[in-house]
């Protein structure tokens, strides 16, 4: 187990001739590395804009303006995370958009697992290690030329010590692991499960939006949770955690009923239970 106190994880660049690897292994990933970048989704909404085709990965070796859900910043120190942008421009239903970002909050959190961590998904996609905050998703919808695009945005903590964590409730690769993240190896298994799922899921129709449901749900840690679920305005919601509905809205048991709230609606959702 990595502690504080522990010395760093090594801190080198992203490998790009390992990532011009992967490219030749998945085509239908493309992968721009930029040494510095303000925010990769920035980068790649615009390369959407331009006529990119589906699959390229914007990936910063060091991003230095992320940005989360609500305009919420996201920075880390240098060397120490996985930053990148996915361009991908789907043709599901409109209806089944929404059901996205799970669907990218599920990906992570299987990548993670199959590197051996104890990885869950706290509705809509936060990834978590245990009950910590181990990466955050952001999805934009940009209008093209030839047609709306999704820009996949992750930010993963990979090294970072207890002591540079933003917030206590954030953890990393290297402290809930047994040994040091190679930063280059987990950028490519997150991106290509990413891809990986989503193009089962666009295959699927709405048999692929069910099957990710039952599988969303199934390793969601907010079910069964009592929350307390921050709306904007200032209005809450206590309950319990009962669902996750056919169009991906959390579903909570309150005294007055169940209420149904969709990722958009919603400025936190908190557990107020372990």
């Amino acid at each position: 187990m990595t502690s504080g106190s522990a010395q760093p994880p090594a801190r080198g660049p992203i490998d790009g001739e390992r990532l011009a690897e992967a490219t030749a292994l998945t085509p239908d990933l493309t992968f721009e590395l930029l040494p510095e970048a303000p925010s990769t989704n920035q980068i790649a909404a615009d390369r959407a804009r331009s006529g990119a085709h589906e699959g390229l990965v914007v990936v910063a070796d060091h991003q230095v303006a992320g940005r989360g859900r609500l305009d919420r910043v996201w920075t880390t120190p240098p060397g120490t995370a996985v930053t990148f942008s996915l361009l991908l421009r789907p043709t599901v239903a409109p209806a089944a958009w929404p059901w996205l970002p799970l669907l990218v909050g599920h990906n992570v959190a299987k990548a993670l697992i199959a590197q051996g961590y104890d990885a869950s998904v706290k509705w809509p996609n936060d990834v978590l290690l245990g009950d910590r905050k181990v990466a955050g998703i952001l999805v934009e919808r940009v209008e093209t030329s030839t047609g709306p695009a999704a820009i996949v945005g992750v930010g993963l903590n990979v090294g970072l010590r207890e002591d540079e964590l933003p917030v206590p409730t954030a953890t990393s690769l290297a402290i809930a692991g047994s040994t040091d993240p190679d930063r280059t190896q987990v950028l490519v298994d997150v991106v290509t499960a990413v891809r990986e799922g989503y193009d089962v899921w666009q295959a699927g129709g709405e048999q692929g939006t069910a099957r990710l449901a039952a599988s969303y749900r199934a390793n969601c840690a907010t079910i069964g949770r009592e929350v307390r679920v921050e709306l904007p305005g200032g209005g809450e919601l206590l309950g319990t955690a009962t669902d996750i509905d056919a169009d991906g809205r959390l579903v909570v048991e309150t005294s007055d009923g169940a209420e149904r709230v969709g990722a958009g609606d919603v400025i936190h959702v908190r557990a107020t239970s372990a």
